[in-house]
């Protein structure tokens, strides 16, 4: 299972690992008339610029020739966050590809590419009620910031989210 940096051609296919991740992974937290507007068009050039910039940096995992998850990672995009303070700003993988690991080694991949560029921390943001996330962060190793918990509007609802963080090293 090949995971390597996204190059541009990448941008459609982890545009529909993104959208299918968020239709099936929020259907029972977000109105299926929101997860059903998400745009792969949309998503695609937000990816392509990502790719294009190199922030955030992005990998793929690849199964034979198709993209079927990715992550995107970069410095802390919180006001004041120390350098060596990183961030998972994505990971996701196709639905017919959860729990079969290729979760598991996507992070560990960003992870390696996190201490690479001198990360001493990486946090992450999960929709509280997104149970299957929250069970693959904590067995990553990943633990909550109690304090973080906010709420805000997507799609027409009120939803959750919190932090969860992992010191990598210092």
């Amino acid at each position: 299972m090949p995971i390597r940096t996204a190059i541009a051609v990448d941008a459609e296919q982890i545009a529909r690992v993104h959208v299918a991740s968020w239709q099936q992974a929020y259907q029972a937290v977000l109105p299926a008339e929101f997860l059903d507007r998400l745009s792969v068009p949309k998503r695609q050039a937000m990816w392509a610029d990502s790719i294009a910039k190199g922030l955030p940096h992005i990998l793929v995992v690849e199964i034979n020739g198709q993209v079927v998850g990715f992550s995107a990672i970069g410095p802390c995009r919180d006001d004041g966050a120390l350098s060596t303070t990183f961030e998972i700003w994505a990971i996701y993988l196709s639905p017919s590809h959860w729990s079969n690991g290729h979760g598991r080694e996507l992070w560990l991949a960003s992870r390696e590419v996190l201490v690479n560029r001198g990360a001493h921390s990486v946090s992450l943001w999960v929709i509280a009620s997104n149970e299957r996330a929250i069970k693959f962060y904590r067995s990553a190793g990943f633990v909550p910031e109690a304090s973080s918990l906010k709420r805000f509007e997507l799609g027409g609802v009120q939803v959750e989210e919190i932090r969860y963080v992992q010191q990598l090293a210092g």
